[in-house]
């Protein structure tokens, strides 16, 4: 394992590859907090949700180790070919093989929203799902730009609050966090706030094309349809979109109690 083994040991992915800023920004950022380990995909990855590799074999390089200082713990990155939610497995197996679980998992810093309906596709978050299957405190962070190389100040002042909140007070199993940060400067931030993932989809998420060959050919492309009132007060796009920090709180279960016990009563499939 790491040099220093009385620090945290904290497992970062992400979904925009290991070059990307954001997951270097992170990366830094946490080994205030322990030792950080590293395993993000070689390539861009987005939208992949929980997706997993199958039916090819996966590759991993281990190009950077950097040990402990008196102020930061070690660092140790992998970059590997599969998915996001490839990379949780493979980090998360790293470190059984070592005798224990990551203390925290990390992932991002994204660059987009993952707020609303994107939280349903995002490989960001399908990382995190795959740290709160083994009980891992697990977050998900992403700015609400596009842009290579954004102003992190406000994600990394906020995102310290945050997690030293989870490393605190721990989180309930099978929990995982989706912190969504306004793409403006730290000093316009208007707070943080708890959320609900809100009401939205893509719509004309096309762009149909013919090439020279005469083959047809599409683009993804898409508007989003917002489907929440106007000024929903704790939805998350909503909030991120007034200048506040997010935090939705997703579960692996998802069955809906409620329709499950309505539809029980009536189909009547003859349950004692």
């Amino acid at each position: 394992m790491s040099e220093n083994r009385g620090m945290r040991e904290i497992l970062v992915t992400n979904d925009d590859g290991f070059r990307a800023r954001g997951i270097n920004v992170l990366a830094r950022m946490l080994r205030e907090y322990g030792n950080v380990t590293v395993v993000a995909p070689y390539e861009p990855q987005s939208g992949k949700s929980v997706s997993l590799t199958l039916d090819k074999p996966m590759f991993i390089e281990r190009p950077v180790q950097e040990p402990a200082t008196e102020s930061l713990g070690s660092l140790r990155l992998y970059t590997f070919s599969g998915t996001p939610a490839d990379c949780a497995k493979l980090g998360i197996n790293l470190y059984i093989h070592e005798g224990r679980l990551p203390d925290l998992l990390v992932s991002g810093i994204n660059h987009g929203s993952n707020a609303s309906a994107a939280s349903i596709y995002s490989g960001t978050l399908g990382a995190t799902v795959e740290g709160a299957l083994y009980g891992i405190p697990s977050v998900g962070f992403s700015i609400n730009t596009h842009a290579e190389d954004p102003d992190f100040e406000g994600v990394l002042f906020y995102g310290r609050q945050i997690l030293e909140k989870v490393l605190e007070d721990g989180m309930r199993k099978n929990i995982y966090l989706n912190v969504n940060f306004p793409a403006i400067p730290k000093d316009q931030i208007r707070g943080i706030r708890m959320a609900r993932q809100g009401a939205g989809r893509w719509v004309k998420e096309f762009d149909h094309r013919v090439n020279l060959r005469g083959r047809h050919y599409f683009w993804m492309v898409g508007e989003f349809e917002d489907e929440e009132p106007v000024g929903a007060p704790d939805a998350d796009h909503h909030l991120v979109d007034s200048g506040f920090i997010s935090i939705v709180p997703h579960r692996i279960d998802t069955t809906d109690y409620d329709e499950m016990e309505r539809l029980r009563r009536l189909w009547n499939f003859g349950e004692e």
